[in-house]
């Protein structure tokens, strides 16, 4: 695999965020993933690291050189100043750096860049045009708001592990996924390309993004899971959510899922099941009589799908226009036909940690493509170079201990 289809120019057009300049003072995933995002479709990222450790992200999970399969999967396409802003000369080099950036991205806690003279304020007035983007755990406010957070704490603040409450348990659990950093990610770029929109109209100068992960996790939350809380008054005709009926499907010699809701579609999957004769149960015809008898049609289909191999039940789901499929592990994803005829795929070698796997960006424009971005960077990789294009003496300010 490479990283442009066989039919793409060998100089495709320009992203639709060309000549767009961001900084990136974020940590860990939420801001960091939105920077990337950004450097997809085109813009430029400067990442700037506090020397010592930096981004955490460096250092913890899987790695080879130090080089770690997190940063990579959420820094590429960036490069790296790391920068004492705690020094006159750092402050000012920093400075100069957002005076003309068009994008700066943070998620310290609230307060944290204005005590080293980079807050909104500040830049606001450094640069009149800056989209300047806070993103924090719980706001930047009340009474929460000073506190540490971490996507596991968001999940159980937000409502999200109470939606995912183990029915056989009675007990809330917790998504194996940092599903709150990457949808704050995914809110924050969205937002930003909005403000930059809303400046290239006129609409707008500059203007003040902020972002809290609970606010996001509730908005996610909302759509679906909601459908309930979401009426208030007492003569409301109380339903099950529609997710709240998923689960993993045990079959005999593996796992599966599957959703039927119209009568051509629960008789299709009692047929893959090889047990026609349950959708001629006259407990389980119609949504109805099989909601009356809930118990019993899942002890049916539960049976059933024991007795049924993941090759009959992978034939079984396409022969009778069932909406399921296996459960696919991680690990073989790459594997997988349609991934495979979708290019999702990405594998090329890094320059430190070797061969990687990555996900090329998932929306494909046709008139300004998004483009992986190139590796991601090594700590302080761009030092040099970032300060001299700023017009200043990189060789002094290494010798100072401002740069690294």
């Amino acid at each position: 695999m490479n990283d442009q289809p066989a039919d793409q120019p060998a100089d495709p057009p320009a992203g639709p965020l060309a000549g767009i300049k961001v900084v990136d003072m974020s940590v860990m995933i939420a801001g960091p993933l939105a920077a990337m995002m950004l450097g997809e479709q085109g813009a430029s990222i400067v990442k700037v690291e506090a020397p010592g450790l930096g981004d955490m992200m460096r250092h913890l999970g899987t790695s080879k050189n130090g080089m770690t399969g997190i940063f990579i999967n959420n820094n590429r396409g960036k490069r790296s100043l790391v920068i004492d802003v705690k020094q006159p000369a750092g402050l000012d080099a920093m400075r100069t750096l957002i005076a003309d950036a068009d994008v700066l991205i943070q998620n310290f806690r609230p307060g944290a860049m204005d005590r080293i003279g980079l807050g909104w304020d500040a830049m606001h007035e450094l640069n009149p045009n800056l989209i300047y983007t806070s993103i924090s755990g719980f706001g930047p406010d009340g009474p929460m708001s000073g506190r540490r957070a971490y996507d596991n704490v968001i999940q159980a603040a937000s409502g999200l592990a109470d939606v995912q409450t183990n029915p056989a348990k009675g007990a809330p659990e917790l998504f194996r996924t940092l599903v709150c950093d990457k949808t704050t990610a995914y809110t924050a770029c969205q937002a930003i390309t909005a403000a930059l929109f809303a400046r290239a109209m006129g609409k707008a100068a500059g203007q003040h993004i902020v972002l809290s992960m609970l606010d996001t996790a509730i908005a996610f939350l909302w759509p679906d899971s909601a459908m309930d809380v979401c009426l208030t008054d007492d003569d409301v005709d109380r339903a099950p959510t529609l997710a709240s009926n998923y689960t993993t499907i045990p079959l005999a010699d593996g796992y599966a899922a599957a959703s039927a809701v119209s009568e051509s579609e629960f008789a299709g999957l009692c047929a893959t099941y090889g047990r026609p004769d349950i959708a001629l149960d006259p407990r389980f015809i119609g949504l109805v009589s099989r909601s009356l008898h809930r118990e019993e049609l899942s002890d049916a289909l539960r049976d059933a799908a024991r007795s049924t191999t993941v090759e009959q039940f992978m034939a079984g789901v396409v022969e009778h226009d069932v909406p399921g499929t296996k459960i696919t592990a991680l690990s073989e994803l790459h594997d997988d036909p349609q991934v495979i005829n979708n290019q999702v795929f990405v594998e090329r070698k890094h320059p430190v940690a070797g061969m990687v796997r990555e996900p090329r960006p998932a929306a494909r424009m046709s008139a300004t493509p998004q483009h992986i971005g190139d590796h991601a960077p090594s700590f302080g990789q761009h030092s040099d170079e970032i300060v001299t294009e700023l017009g200043l003496d990189a060789s002094a300010l290494r010798a100072a201990g401002v740069i690294y």
